[in-house]
């Protein structure tokens, strides 16, 4: 909105001033939205297997000062398969935050019907500061921001000490820059990308956080919204690296539950318990004696504030089950003293967890950080862990733990209320241990434009894509083709 008004602005200046000046005075982003793209290869064998052509979209970095500083966002195009029929662009976000989303409609548009193939140039993008967006890159000496805080004051200290270090490298390394990598910036760009391409309007389909930005750009520009599918829907209200990563305690720790009652099931292939309590405490114990000592498995070393995310990984989906069991007994192993090698899957997990990485998670932080302030003090989030432990064992030490947001510099913009009535179409499963279910019907209730499509009984973080279901597939692809959202709210079963 704030481009919008700095548009205004100028324009009211340019008409007070025609009697003294040949032509108005250009709008700020003329130069941006009139800029002409080089379509080139993708260098990347999925894009370039689907026809997808790449380029760069010249953007602000600060949009209060379009004349100042760009940087560049990278876009994806998979072409309508039949132009003649084509209704306009579907641009896209993966989640994250800071998802890189180039190849984001390799996968996802074979949960699409050719009438939709058909009708929409598919657009990828990395957001602003994320992979070949002039990418945010702290340097960290591991690749997560998020952690768990441990079982103890001594623990949670450590944590404390570690969040605190992440945000004064970002801080170091990326100055001035840092502030601006934001959802409202990133919901600009895409109506940058819009008119570079010559767009009225965009369709768009948002996962996981992409469902915030989705909704942050209705608000933002409600006449340049088509149609728009919010998959795995952010709670409005709990936006932020506080109350959204609070809302996944409760979700992970029933997905616990169920996961250790699926092993129980299972004791004579990964004898972790015979009942789900068993295999509970068994994790805990896991846990508890990483914390004493870290875990020597392969090349690495796991500690209390680590191990816990190889179930927090798994638990977006019953799929990976068996997977995250195989791990916990390598893991269980490892720490009675059997020389263990982690599976692939397990070595590339702790090696994004516990080593540098080229590209690491600070965009995550930059944009969750930058967009909604948290509080500071460290005795605030211990406070929360003690109180939650009781109900959320494992996973209140990632929910109510501190994040390098205590010590972030404060936003500079406030963040987006949420209030439209534009039309969307919102899909959610009940399970779903990122973005809870009711934080999908508050997003509901503040997007009255919406209808909802709600999949019962299913764990599945995210639809689209990850798991097929007649009900919920229909639904969106009737919208997309035709523009027509149900009648009446639906719930979906599993097929």
């Amino acid at each position: 909105m704030a481009a919008l008004a700095v548009t205004a602005l100028v324009t009211a200046a340019a008409i007070t001033t025609a009697a003294v000046t040949e032509r108005p005075a250009a709008a700020p982003l003329d130069r941006f939205q009139q800029q002409s793209l080089n379509w080139r290869s993708c260098d990347d064998p999925g894009l370039d297997g689907v026809g997808a052509q790449c380029a760069d979209v010249t953007v602000p970095l600060n949009y209060a000062e379009p004349q100042g500083r760009t940087i560049v966002v990278a876009i994806s195009r998979i072409p309508a398969t039949d132009p003649s029929r084509r209704h306009g662009v579907m641009l896209s976000n993966p989640g994250g935050p800071g998802g890189a989303g180039l190849d984001y409609f390799v996968e996802t548009s074979k949960a699409m019907t050719p009438e939709v193939r058909a009708r929409y140039d598919l657009i990828g993008m990395d957001p602003r500061g994320v992979g070949r967006s002039s990418a945010v890159n702290c340097h960290w000496p591991h690749g997560f921001g998020l952690q768990f805080a441990g079982p103890d004051a001594g623990s949670f200290a450590e944590s404390v000490a570690d969040q605190a270090d992440l945000a004064a490298r970002c801080a170091a390394v990326e100055g001035d820059r840092l502030p601006h990598f934001t959802t409202r910036n990133t919901a600009r760009d895409m109506d940058v990308i819009r008119a570079v391409l010559g767009q009225d309007k965009i369709s768009y389909l948002g996962t996981s956080y992409g469902t915030y930005l989705g909704a942050v750009y209705m608000q933002m520009f409600p006449e340049r919204s088509d149609r728009m599918v919010l998959d795995g829907t952010v709670d409005p209200y709990r936006y932020g690296a506080v109350g959204m990563v609070q809302d996944m305690g409760a979700p992970n720790e029933a997905a616990l539950d169920a996961w250790a009652a699926w092993t129980a099931e299972r004791d004579g292939e990964y004898h972790l318990g015979a009942t789900g309590a068993e295999v509970r405490g068994a994790v805990q114990r896991l846990i508890e004696r990483a914390a004493v000592q870290p875990i020597r498995i392969g090349d690495f070393e796991l500690n209390e504030h680590m191990l816990p995310l190889v179930l927090y990984i798994a638990f977006d989906s019953p799929h990976d089950y068996g997977l995250a069991a195989q791990q916990i007994r390598e893991l269980a192993d490892a720490a009675d003293g059997t020389p263990v090698r982690p599976d692939a899957d397990l070595a590339g997990k702790l090696g994004i967890m516990l080593r540098s990485q080229p590209r690491d998670l600070s965009p995550q932080m930059a944009i969750l950080c930058g967009d909604v302030g948290v509080p500071r003090d460290p005795a605030w989030y211990r406070r929360n862990l003690e109180a939650s432990r009781a109900a959320q064992p494992v996973f209140g030490a990632l929910a109510d733990n501190i994040t390098p947001c205590a010590f972030w510099a404060p936003p500079i913009e406030t963040p987006t209320a949420l209030s439209n009535s534009v039309p969307n179409l919102i899909i959610q499963a009940t399970g779903d241990t990122r973005t809870n279910y009711g934080g999908a019907l508050a997003m509901h209730k503040v997007l009255t434009g919406s209808r909802m499509v709600t999949l019962r009984d299913v764990a599945i973080h995210s639809i689209l894509g990850r798991y097929p279901n007649a009900c919920v597939y229909d639904a969106v692809n009737t919208y997309l083709a035709d523009g027509i959202l149900p009648a009446a709210d639906l719930t979906c079963r599993e097929d």
